[in-house]
């Protein structure tokens, strides 16, 4: 018997990608398929980006079509990232997909830190990605990207972001004087956060990261509240009281129904730059216990290194100033699991759902 395509493609749509945990989203208009003989050459979706893990992939794709009697060829997989649902009541943001919140329940966690360098590290594994500072009153973007200067306004009186490393970004760092404090209420603060989330002139992003400012309060609620997020991360250290804050912080999403993609535990170890001894001076396993408590992802981990700091005061993240080393590595595992973690999620189906107009008979 010969092989068609409509066999190839029914043998995928069995197969579990072993990211998302469900069936791979092939259909005959975005998988292509090319036989010769009993081999077939294949080219896959997948929603999110490609870093490790082809590897399992291409195995249970050879067993599927092993079932009758058909060799893997070439397979080639390419990101094709959805846009998934946000909270009841609001639309995805016009030229992004899926908008994320990086947030942390207090300050010092190394937040930011966090939130850069897995923005970095989506846009190295071929994501488009943009990140907006939403700490109105600490703004560490502009540092953090080596950006300066002011966004140009469009006709549209849209701003245009600012690019730095690959990252489309905006920040009220952008709009004030390096020196000048954001003295602010919290009306102001909340309404300068909207303006920069939505009338930033985003262009095609598969992914909107969200530094968030420390807490639960005015601006983290209005953000969690008005802002069509896709999902929420979050950075605690594994001290007991950033975890108790860092619980506050997730909670917070939940009420208001915004998916809690995971946690990250920055800070887990210090290495000794003078012996490369680690040790946990912050506590142990805090964040992959929290995680484990409320049953949401483990993220991964970061350790307390001063290469990290240094790097992102200079302008060089980590996973720019050095993509091959160990702390870059843990960066893209983390990006990674979160990726495939929005994928797992819900896609977006406001556009397909009909308007109902009343009219008068």
């Amino acid at each position: 018997m010969s092989l068609n395509p409509e066999q190839v493609l029914s043998a995928l749509s069995e197969v579990t990608d072993p990211g998302t945990k469900k069936k791979l989203p092939v259909t005959a208009k975005n998988t292509g398929i090319e036989i010769e003989g009993d081999t077939a050459s294949i080219t896959v979706p997948l929603g999110y980006p490609l870093h490790n893990g082809e590897e399992e992939l291409r195995k249970r794709i050879e067993t599927a079509l092993a079932r009758f009697g058909a060799k893997l060829g070439a397979l080639k997989m390419v990101s094709k990232v959805e846009t998934h649902a946000v909270q009841q009541g609001l639309r995805p943001l016009p030229g992004v997909r899926n908008i994320i919140a990086v947030a942390s329940g207090k300050g010092g966690v190394g937040k930011s830190t966090t939130a850069v360098n897995v923005a970095l590290a989506l846009a190295a594994q071929g994501a488009r990605v943009g990140l907006v500072d939403a700490d109105i009153y600490g703004p560490s973007v502009p540092i953090m990207l080596g950006l300066s200067g002011r966004p140009r306004i469009l006709d549209d009186k849209r701003m245009e972001p600012l690019t730095g490393h690959g990252l489309q970004a905006n920040s009220i760092g952008f709009l004030i004087d390096s020196d000048a404090p954001a003295i602010w209420r919290g009306p102001m603060a909340t309404q300068a956060l909207l303006q920069l989330v939505t009338l930033t002139a985003w262009s095609d992003l598969d992914y909107l990261i969200v530094d968030m400012p420390p807490g639960t309060g005015d601006i983290a609620l209005t953000l969690a509240q008005k802002v069509p997020l896709t999902g929420a991360v979050i950075v605690t250290t594994p001290q007991d009281l950033a975890l108790a804050d860092a619980l506050k912080g997730l909670k917070m999403f939940q009420k208001v129904n915004v998916p809690v993609l995971g946690i990250v535990e920055n800070m887990s170890v210090h290495i000794c730059t003078n012996c490369g001894h680690a040790e946990p001076i912050f506590g142990e396993h805090g964040g992959r216990n929290l995680a484990a408590e409320q049953n949401l992802p483990w993220l991964g981990s970061l350790p307390l290194q001063l290469s990290i700091r240094t790097q992102t005061d200079s302008g060089r993240p980590t996973v720019v100033a050095e993509p091959n080393g160990e702390a870059a590595a843990a960066y893209h595992e983390i990006a990674q699991r979160m990726a495939v973690n929005v994928a797992s999620l819900p896609r977006d189906m406001s556009g397909k759902i009909p308007t109902v107009v009343a009219r008068k008979t």
